[in-house]
């Protein structure tokens, strides 16, 4: 099969990446639920040479365009075993080398969108000091994994005493300003990027650094290159699952966007074992809801391959 990239005429887009089909259930699920919520916007699925025909082919039978991708890694080569996921992290970074683009919103294939959030695209930024837009990451710690950052507690999480954090609580958009929390850090899940040569340079730099020691990958060099330089959105964005059981004070029916971090995955899950997982963060029922959903719509046009 001969691999082509699908001319896009957008300059507005929102990426996922894929390197193998691992994550391929949530990006499809992803991209029924943006356009279910009217998004203006294509979902462009940023591949790797990772991928494997079959991908190739659920992608093109969804008519999902799709756009290769260097695989990035740091010259120096960090253990994740604790984390693997991170290993492929890096490459979330390539829509600030995505030129051709006005603005790219990055999105993990681990998500799926409730309502339409395309305003995001009207966030401003700069190579100064808006470099991109993010929501904040949970440091609580809720699992208390050891090999965690010994800081990530829960006073030093943006989401604790979250609305008293805010610079104007009538703004739906924005989040606390990253500066006035102890840590700083961005969860990478949702970046909002306006592509700038100046922008991609320092990060490629920061690559190169045989000092590089980044626990958490690219989110942890976003929030290290341009400390104090990012934008804080609000949760509503990057809702994080465990978000329902720390910080049970959210308003989780503002909620745009459920963010399925850690394991298991939604689709981990098999129909017939739903009734009996215990879902402590009452969750994944919306994802188990809106991929049925997608199934039956796919499956009404001869789209049947097990996705």
């Amino acid at each position: 099969m001969t691999i082509i990239d699908s001319i896009i005429e957008d300059k507005r887009v929102w990426t996922t990446l894929i390197t193998n089909t691992k994550y391929l259930t949530g990006l499809l699920a992803l991209d029924y639920t943006l356009k279910k919520v009217g998004s203006k916007y294509p979902l462009v699925a940023l591949y790797t040479a990772t991928l494997s025909e079959e991908g190739h082919k659920a992608l093109d039978a969804r008519n999902i365009p799709k756009l290769k991708i260097q695989y990035l890694l740091p010259v120096r080569n960090k253990d994740y075993s604790n984390d693997p996921r991170f290993y492929d992290c890096w490459s979330k970074l390539q829509p600030f080398s995505l030129y051709q683009f006005e603005k790219v919103v990055q999105l993990d294939s681990d998500m799926i969108v409730l309502q339409n959030m395309d305003e995001l695209f009207d966030v401003e930024l700069n190579d100064t000091d808006r470099a991109f837009a993010a929501s904040h990451a949970c440091v609580c710690n809720p699992y208390k994994y050891d090999h965690y950052p010994k800081d990530w507690i829960k006073k030093n999480c943006a989401f604790t005493d979250y609305y008293n954090k805010l610079e104007n609580i009538s703004d739906p958009v924005y989040g606390p300003i990253p500066s006035k929390n102890p840590l700083e850090l961005c969860n990478g899940g949702l970046q909002v990027v306006k592509p700038s040569k100046v922008l991609y340079d320092k990060i490629v730099k920061a690559l190169a650094d045989k000092e590089l020691d980044y626990a958490f990958a690219d989110q942890s060099l976003l929030s290290d290159v341009f400390k104090s330089k990012w934008i804080g959105l609000s949760y509503i964005y990057n809702y994080l699952k465990t978000l329902r059981i720390i910080h049970d004070n959210l308003e989780f029916e503002k909620v745009k966007n459920i963010h399925y971090i850690l394991t298991p995955k939604p689709w981990d899950i098999s129909p017939i074992d739903r009734d009996n997982y215990k879902d402590d963060t009452d969750t994944f029922r919306y994802w188990w809801d809106v991929n049925d959903e997608r199934l039956e719509a796919e499956s009404q046009l001869g789209i049947n391959d097990q996705f």
